[in-house]
């Protein structure tokens, strides 16, 4: 078990030599005044339910004029992983101010390789290693002077440039620790080394540096650090794994059995009918389709694009002139559970709402606006009962039982507020996570669908509200397996979304490909269904069974094998192998790009062991570039 400490910096208190001011307040004289100490919490107690063994650790730092930080760390009851949580107590007499504060901190670990996950808009989830000696991460020939790595986002799209994750490699031992943080807006991760060849690694809320946070905490109050989850491992798919076991997400109870998603927004572009949308449940009935989901488009006039009209919410009466409850009831009687699309925290131009100023966030006294975007204030009293009549009572009213929660910007650095730019930014953030709680609590079957412009909310805050996530918006690119594996190392498949978008010129080996794709996570369609043929509708009918054959395995399994030897996502060359593993079965994914080889060569020359056993049962040919197949290994056939 990995046992993470805490530290803070409080405003006055020295900052850290070391030519360090600047890049990193990590050993600070508030840190220097504290005494560590630590607690054994459950004596490793026996819980009666399951039989597991819960061990718990806590570490406290504490100074002799009453600062006290506590780092809980409990064992996952779910997986090999360590949840920690930091809480700073103020014991003093007068109110302090923070301007660090760490979630986790880990201290004289043997490393000399990092891995994070990159991410932009629709290139989700990309692997960067690095040796430290590259990172000209080499302690000084005095062991003076800090070297630090310090990398975060700054906003509310928490996932862009690179995802709250990190892994440490000892390559002399093969030991692997990976870290990922709940990070719903600004966060920071930072890597010190000074003495030897060990790292110092922390992270947690972005600091007053990185991210203009300070929080003041008046004498007798506490305040919690957002958790972070570490694990040790011997490979960096091992550690992975367990990370994503151990969050717990809220999966509605109708959403219990991998249910397939149909997105009409690749089929109507924004322009959803009570036409085009009967049209398509038609076509779906009896396809074990569970849901069928309206994007964006339906709601206000035709007067601009659907961007330009969101925060309304009124019926576009042209499109739907009896009202929505027409849709979701038609959809019911196919079969399928009514979704709808929303952007609740945004207003636009065209929307009246966006008069509302009043009710928006500002900075610098001025209503932030991104692109003419405006965000409501999600802690102001007049939003939430906005949004629950415009939402939560539009979903109830209309009978719609999923909901895909958008959000297509980011604040940026901070807005105006009773505290810092960074802690205001916090709030409005948390007021985002209370609304998607209020959902669940007044329509407890709720499913939700958590997207931010594709994948950047996919951290475990967010999750944990959701029952999935889209995964990206890069629908219908040569990218598709590639970022639908890497999101693995992050999310739990059952919960990420894959697109397979259906055209009507989509060769054979075009829709193995793209269906092969969502063989990695939930499979979500959308498309040209109604121009499909016979012959491909054949093909994607068997894709569906077969997911539906499998669907345990993404569910329940292991991923061992995660192997891409392309760098480029959008010119990819070789070939992509995934393995995932459950009880005695195997599921090997296998998608060749250009100039590709067959899935035994790749295997051979990528020095990666097929699972041995029977092979029973296929889907796909990938038999040429831009073809795919599945198949199920089980070593007890």
């Amino acid at each position: 078990m990995v046992i993470s400490s805490g530290e803070i910096k409080i405003i006055g208190d020295d900052y850290a030599g070391n030519y360090s001011c600047g890049l990193s307040m990590l050993g600070s004289g508030t840190a220097e005044r504290m005494h560590e100490t630590r607690e054994d919490i459950f004596g490793g107690s026996t819980n009666a339910e399951n039989g597991t063994v819960s061990r718990g650790i806590i570490v406290k730092n504490e100074s002799e004029d009453g600062l006290l930080l506590l780092s809980e760390n409990v064992e996952s009851d779910q997986s090999e992983a360590t949840e920690v949580v930091t809480s700073f107590i103020n014991n003093t007499e007068k109110e302090v101010t923070l301007e660090y504060m760490t979630s986790f901190k880990l201290k004289d670990i043997p490393a000399d390789k990092i891995y994070r996950l990159e991410s932009f808009w629709s290139a989700e989830g990309r692997v960067k290693f690095d040796e430290l000696v590259d990172l000209n991460m080499e302690h000084s020939w005095s062991n003076h002077g800090y070297r630090v790595e310090k990398f975060g986002n700054v906003g509310t799209m928490p996932v862009r440039k690179y995802f709250p994750f990190l892994a440490l490699e000892d390559t002399k031992t093969g030991k692997f620790i990976g870290i990922e943080m709940y990070a719903p807006c600004s966060w920071q991760i930072e890597i010190l080394v000074k003495t030897g060849d060990v790292v110092t690694v922390a992270g947690g809320i972005a600091d007053r540096d990185f991210g203009q946070w300070t929080k003041k905490v008046a004498a007798g109050e506490s305040f919690t650090a957002p958790r972070a989850l570490i694990a040790e491992g011997t490979s960096l798919e091992d550690v992975c794994d367990k990370l994503v076991r151990a969050q717990k997400p809220h999966i509605s109870p109708v959403d219990d059995h991998m249910g397939i998603v149909f997105n009409e927004y690749c089929t109507t572009w924004g322009e959803p009918t009570i036409e085009n949308l009967k049209k398509i449940a038609d076509k779906l009935e009896g396809k074990g389709i569970q849901y069928l989901v309206m994007d964006s488009g339906w709601y206000a006039d035709d007067n601009g694009q659907w961007w330009e009209n969101r925060g309304d919410w009124s019926i576009n009466k042209k499109r739907f002139p009896n009202g929505l409850k027409e849709l979701a009831d038609y959809v019911r009687s196919k079969g399928m559970i009514p979704g709808i699309w929303f952007e609740p925290e945004v207003v636009s131009p065209l929307a009246p709402a966006y008069a509302e100023t009043d009710h928006v966030v500002k900075k610098d006294g001025f209503p932030l606006s991104v692109a003419s975007t405006r965000f409501w204030d999600m802690e102001d009293k007049w939003v939430k009962e906005y949004l629950k009549k415009n939402v939560i009572d539009n979903l109830k009213e209309n009978g719609f039982g999923y909901i895909k929660v958008d959000y297509n910007d980011t604040m940026g650095i901070g807005c105006d507020g009773p505290d810092s730019m960074g802690e205001n930014l916090r709030n409005k953030v948390q007021g985002s996570l209370d609304f998607f709680e209020r959902m669940v609590k007044e329509i407890p079957e709720l499913v939700i669908e958590n997207c931010s412009s594709g994948g950047h909310r996919l951290e475990p805050a967010f999750m944990e509200k959701a029952s999935m996530a889209s995964f990206s918006d890069a629908h219908e690119t040569l990218s598709l397996p590639i970022i639908a594996a890497n999101v693995q190392r992050v999310i739990r498949p059952e919960q990420s979304q894959i697109w397979a978008v259906m055209r009507k010129e989509d060769s054979d080996e075009r829709i193995f490909y793209s269906m092969c794709a969502t063989f990695l996570g939930r499979m979500g369609l959308s498309g040209d269904i109604y121009d499909m043929n016979d012959h491909q509708w054949q093909l994607i009918d068997e894709a569906i069974s077969y997911y539906k054959e499998i669907a345990d395995i993404i569910k329940n399994g292991k991923t061992i094998v995660i192997k891409a030897e392309t760098k480029s996502y959008n010119k990819p060359t070789g070939g992509q192998l995934v393995i995932r593993s459950y009880e005695s079965r195997s599921l090997l994914i296998y998608h060749r790009f250009e100039a590709s080889v067959s899935m035994e060569e790749f295997a051979e020359n990528n020095r990666i062991k097929i699972p041995e056993g029977k092979i029973i049962s296929k889907y796909g040919d990938a038999h040429c570039d831009f073809s795919a197949q599945a198949i199920v290994v089980d070593e007890n056939a």
